[in-house]
């Protein structure tokens, strides 16, 4: 990687950096760090650990401004579709990040670039690199950059990926079948509803998932239906 191209990135964040070691660490993967006998530091897990927190903490104080009559729970959501792995990866792919990764032969030969926690935990440690580098109030105007086209999404209930698309997607693909969706129950006054919802597959019940509509609660379900069935085929 040579520096222009980092820097290109940088200039697509509006960030002009004091040390731009800290964003070459942010762009270098374990697999490359081992392979070139750097460091144990000279790889971005450590960057990608603090970058966690700080985009955890700046989320949390944006959704607490922009949503002043929610509750705690649905706080909590909306923090967590919003850093979800998926909604990084997104990110990650809109800003080509992929491209400006330091990767070792083998994680690059394996596809890498393109690997969703690979470049979800990258991006996470370039908002490390821009905390430690200029500090909490450039990490909150980037994090605010990125993640204040989201919030409308958020509200909307679209802001991840559409689970049942994709699991609709595999189900026919796989199983020649469409998945099903059924509302088991619904609780509460009308202003504060919870609805709980199950996906069936040729009549098996592959997951079921709670929430405020009744999208909501379908997209739940699918989301427990499909991440199941990925995690039982590794």
């Amino acid at each position: 990687m040579k520096e222009k191209s980092i820097s290109s990135l940088l200039k697509k964040l509006n960030i002009t950096p004091n040390n731009i070691e800290l964003y070459f660490q942010a762009a270098t993967h374990s697999s490359y760090a081992h392979e070139h006998n750097l460091s144990g530091s000279a790889h971005n897990e450590r960057l990608e650990f603090l970058g966690d927190a700080v985009l955890e903490l700046l989320i949390s104080e944006m959704l607490y401004h922009a949503f002043p009559k929610l509750p705690e729970g649905r706080l909590t959501r909306f923090r967590a579709e919003l850093v979800c792995e998926e909604s990084l990866f997104k990110i990650a792919v809109s800003l080509n990040l992929g491209s400006y990764l330091r990767l070792g032969k083998g994680e690059k030969a394996s596809g890498g670039r393109c690997r969703p926690s690979l470049l979800a935990d990258a991006f996470e440690a370039l908002l490390g690199a821009v905390y430690l580098d200029l500090g909490i109030e450039k990490a909150r105007a980037v994090i605010k950059k990125i993640f204040s086209p989201l919030l409308e999404k958020l509200e909307l209930g679209n802001l991840c990926t559409d689970f049942k698309t994709m699991l609709q997607e595999y189900t026919q693909a796989r199983l020649t079948a469409t998945p099903e969706y059924k509302i088991v129950s619904e609780s509460g006054p009308d202003h504060n509803k919870l609805f709980v919802a199950q996906v069936l597959v040729n009549g098996d019940i592959l997951g079921e998932g709670s929430g405020r509509s009744k999208k909501e609660a379908e997209q739940a379900a699918a989301r427990f239906a499909y991440n199941t069935i990925m995690q039982n085929k590794k």
